[in-house]
Formats: C-alpha cells, sequence, structure tokens
C-alpha cells in the first residue's frame, strides 16, 4: 500500500482519539475542523452501541467536539446493517438500550421474544438476570447469537464496568454457542463504514487509539493506520505487537496538517 496516495476518506475512533470520559483531547477540535473545511468525508466510529447517533452528538458538544450526527457511526448501526443485509425484515429479541433497538427499527426489524432470528446483545448499564436469562433460553431453541462488539469492560468515573463481551461470554457458557461480533476488531465494521461513505480503502486512513481493535481492524480492511498514543496503547508497546500501524502520533493535534490536505 502506498503512504503516498491521497488520503480521502478519514475514520476515526471516538473514546481516547477525540474525548476521553467526554473530556476534550487537546487538538480534537482543530483535527474535525480541518477536515470539515477540507472538504473530506469523514466518520467517527464507536463500538459503543448504548446511545443514538444524536445522541453521541449531544454528548460531544457538551464536551466543546462538534460532530455532525451523519457523521457518527456505531456498533449499533453497523449490526443493524449486516442484519438487513443478512435477513431482511428479520425478528430479534435484544438485550441493550436506544442505540441498538432504534438502529433496528430502523431497518424494519420486528423486535420480539417470539421465535426470534437473533438474539442481539449489546451494551447496557442495566443488565437483567431476566432478560439474560431469556436470551439463553432463545439461543438454546435455535436463535441465532450476534453481538454489537466484544469489549470485556468499559469505563466510568467510578471505575470499571462489565460491558458486552463479558455478558456474551456468560451466555456462551451458558449455551455452548459463541456470538458473531460485528464491532471492532472485526473489519466488517470499517468496511460498513467505508460503505457508507461510498470509500476505498486505499484512499482512506483510519486513526485509532488501540492496537488490537482500532488498528487490527483497519490493517484487515486494507486501509492505512494510524495510532495516538492519547487512549489505550502506549508508544513503547507498539513493538510488542506483530503487526504495525501505518504511523504513530501522540495526538490528533499532530494530524490537522494532514486531515486539511498536506502530505501524510
Amino acid at each position: 500500500m502506498s503512504e503516498d496516495r491521497p488520503i480521502e476518506y478519514w475514520l476515526t475512533d471516538m473514546d481516547g482519539v477525540l474525548v476521553h470520559e467526554e473530556v476534550p483531547i487537546p487538538g480534537a477540535s482543530e483535527f474535525l475542523e480541518a477536515l470539515r473545511s477540507s472538504g473530506r468525508p469523514f466518520l467517527v466510529l464507536t463500538n459503543n452501541s448504548i446511545f443514538t447517533p444524536r445522541d453521541l452528538r449531544s454528548r460531544l458538544l457538551a464536551s466543546g467536539i462538534d460532530v455532525p450526527e451523519g457523521a457518527i457511526w456505531t456498533s449499533a448501526l453497523a449490526t443493524a446493517q449486516f442484519l438487513a443485509d443478512q435477513r431482511p425484515e428479520g425478528r430479534a429479541y435484544v438485550v441493550g438500550e436506544a442505540g441498538l433497538t432504534t438502529a433496528l427499527h430502523d431497518i424494519g426489524y420486528v423486535l420480539t421474544d417470539r421465535d426470534p432470528d437473533y438474539v442481539v446483545l449489546g451494551e447496557t448499564r442495566t443488565y437483567s438476570f431476566e432478560a439474560i436469562t431469556k436470551a439463553i433460553r432463545l439461543i438454546d431453541d435455535g436463535a441465532r447469537f450476534i453481538a454489537t462488539n466484544p469489549d470485556p469492560s468499559g469505563p466510568s468515573q467510578q471505575g470499571k464496568l462489565p460491558a458486552t463481551g463479558s455478558v456474551a461470554a456468560l451466555i456462551s457458557t451458558a449455551t455452548g454457542r459463541t456470538p458473531y461480533f460485528i464491532g471492532k476488531p472485526n473489519p466488517l465494521m470499517m468496511r460498513s463504514a467505508l460503505n457508507r461513505l461510498d470509500a476505498h480503502s486505499e484512499s482512506a486512513v483510519m486513526v485509532g487509539d488501540r492496537m488490537d481493535t482500532d488498528i487490527i481492524s483497519g490493517l484487515e480492511a486494507g486501509l492505512r493506520t494510524v495510532l495516538v498514543t492519547t487512549g489505550s496503547t502506549r508508544r513503547e508497546q507498539v513493538e510488542t505487537f506483530p503487526y504495525r500501524p501505518t504511523r504513530v502520533v501522540d495526538s490528533v493535534a499532530d494530524l490537522v496538517a494532514v486531515a486539511r490536505g498536506g502530505a501524510f
């Protein structure tokens, strides 16, 4: 892959790249403004399936980050797109919140616990023993098992929270069935985002803070990748992985000139 090829499309992670627990990362606003002023299409990606793009836009605005609603791509939207392609107008039992249920409603899915085609597991802050038990029994009865992302935990101001991957492991242990995970590091998340932009991988770049999700999924989808060190992966950890990003920078502040159309 030529590094000299112009970058026409940008994908960027949200947490650890633009914000850190709702605190804006220095340079994030300038980076996004450079993308807007250059006219280059971009999407902000997140594995979080709790919120709708409208919700996330509002939360980012409260942090001083302005991202259009249409430029936000979540694992819930990617999951909905996958199900619409696989089994249009199907039926699903959902364990999740508004970001996921809204995305499935919007593609014409019926949400039900009666003979669903799929059990779809997403992130929620109120996991119910009753809902998890229902999901286990429906999977035992033949429903296909889908999960929005494999993240085992998420941050909060009080500390670590169990996330979709942890609950998926519980259900898998009970049923003997593993889910198909849609979100990062599945490159399907990247390809669905590229399709939304009508973009080609060779003219796109993925910016992320995690080698084991953002960078590997971007690489496997054929994109150039940039690791920022404002999130999970530290610069000294990069060499411990069997793959490398195209670039490593301190933060998105270092990408402002490139976002304006400068050399990569």
